[in-house]
């Protein structure tokens, strides 16, 4: 039975509380306490391997930190939407068009003003930054719209690796898309970098018409129209926790 006071369900190192609270990973999450922001009982804990008990009282920046109930929500985002938690310049953001229930969501990776496709919310905040850590690769698939055709020779480029100015990327997979011109094709990636898929092909020449992101970690579009959400189903979750506890080999 979880206490009262934190909504822990068992004793845990105090790091990994905080990050099943949302706060941030664990290793952040560990820097904060080693900087003296965290007390329990009203005690400065300095140690991020100090064990938490259910009938603690922990504070962050002397506020109450308690875990809540765990959400993941994938958004189809529609095109003007901010992908950020806030804005300065009060525009839409992603957590206007959807339902939190009070939950403290943040989306996870990037996805520009234009593009459209799919986003994952979540307050897990060290699955989140799993997701986002180079590491695990995770693969988004994109389908992107040109101006004109691209020919063979310039996927097999694309295949290669293309120099932009924070380094090269290399992208998994591109392709044709039956039934449609050829100024259409699906690319897979895993990069993270920023607006990577239109610089990547702003690099070469291309002028992007529309960009659609499909696929994010597995997770698909279907039966989910653009403005469209739904939470995540269990087995769902537990494949994302699954790609973020595999090993890569550096290439």
């Amino acid at each position: 039975m979880k206490n009262k006071k934190n909504n822990i369900p068992e004793e845990q190192v105090l790091n990994k509380f905080l990050a099943h609270a949302g706060v941030d990973s664990r290793r952040k999450t560990a820097e904060l306490i080693k900087q003296g922001f965290v007390k329990v009982n009203g005690k400065k804990v300095t140690d991020p391997s100090y064990k938490v008990k259910p009938t603690d009282v922990i504070l962050l920046d002397n506020k109450p930190v308690t875990v809540e109930e765990k959400k993941y929500i994938l958004l189809n985002k529609p095109t003007k939407i901010i992908a950020t938690a806030s804005d300065d310049l009060g525009r839409t953001t992603v957590l206007d068009i959807v339902d939190s229930k009070g939950a403290r969501l943040y989306p996870v990776g990037r996805l520009d003003y234009e593009t459209t496709g799919l986003i994952l919310l979540t307050n897990d905040g060290e699955l989140a930054n799993k997701l986002a850590h180079p590491r695990f690769e995770v693969k988004k698939v994109y389908h992107v719209t040109l101006d004109k055709t691209v020919f063979a020779n310039q996927m097999q480029l694309i295949k290669k690796g293309v120099k932009l100015e924070d380094g090269v990327v290399k992208v998994d997979a591109i392709t044709h898309i039956a039934s449609r011109p050829p100024n259409h094709v699906h690319i897979t990636l895993h990069s993270g970098k920023y607006r990577v898929v239109r610089r990547l092909f702003e690099q070469l020449g291309f002028v992007i018409h529309n960009l659609d992101r499909i696929q994010y970690a597995g997770l698909t579009k279907r039966a989910l129209p653009v403005g469209a959400w739904r939470n995540l189903r269990a087995d769902e979750v537990k494949k994302l926790y699954a790609l973020t506890t595999k090993t890569t080999k550096k290439k």
